[in-house]
């Protein structure tokens, strides 16, 4: 099974690319936990992102893991808004489909 691992030293493009590879599926990384203040820099590593008070530290994430509780385990341990959609990112892939499902 497909697995990639998250650290706060991890470009935001680095770990979109990864995400695509590993599960097919399209991560869309914002700026804040709200995901109302738009998309993040590519070149921006996670850390630097990071809200005021987020810990951050490495999250193991796997393709059977539910999109909700990856998402919400990136905003818990990050501060920052992250949505998973399908292959061609044409739609938001469901909170209680898997990983790997969401990019079949």
């Amino acid at each position: 099974m497909a697995e990639i691992k998250l650290t706060g030293n991890m470009k935001v493009k680095t770990l979109k690319a990864e995400f695509k590879k590993a599960f097919g599926a399209t991560l869309r990384v914002y700026k804040n936990i709200s995901c109302k203040a738009g998309f993040a820099d590519d070149d921006a590593t996670l850390a630097s992102i990071r809200a005021a008070g987020a810990k951050g530290g490495e999250l193991k994430i796997v393709g059977n893991m539910q999109v909700g509780n990856f998402e919400k385990k990136i905003a818990d341990m990050y501060g920052i808004g992250i949505q998973v959609a399908n292959a061609s990112d044409s739609a938001l892939a469901d909170n209680s489909s898997t990983i790997a499902a969401a990019g079949k």
